[in-house]
Order: structure tokens, then sequence, then C-alpha cells
């Protein structure tokens, strides 16, 4: 369980970082639209994946034995 719970929260952080990025300089060039999704929709996609990164590790950490 820990082994899946750490590659979802690699591989979704990955992602969500990608996506940021992706949205950001989409919109630093001046794009409003990717693929038919608005960059603001992209980016906030990312923060998302990012977030459920951040909640896997937080239950990795939680689910720790105490020392």
């Amino acid at each position: 369980m820990t082994a899946l719970l750490r590659w979802i929260g690699r591989l979704s952080g990955l992602a969500g970082v990608l996506a940021c990025a992706v949205a950001v300089l989409a919109r630093m060039a001046g794009s409003y639209v990717i693929g038919g999704f608005q960059v603001g929709t992209l980016l906030l996609a990312g923060i998302a994946a990012m977030l459920v990164a951040c909640l896997s590790y937080l239950v990795l950490l939680a689910e720790r034995p105490s020392e």
C-alpha cells in the first residue's frame, strides 16, 4: 500500500507540475485556449494533481509507525 501511495504521489505531482508549466507558458505566449480547454482550467487541473500528490504523501506520513 505504501509503494502504491508513493507512486501515486510521484506521478500526480509530476503531471501537476507539467500541466501548470504548460498553462503558464501558454498564457505568457498570449494563448487563452489549448486543445479546447481554457488555460485557467489547465492550471486548475495541475493544481488539483499536485494536491493529490500532497495528500498521498500525507497519508504515507500518517501511516508510518512511530519509532
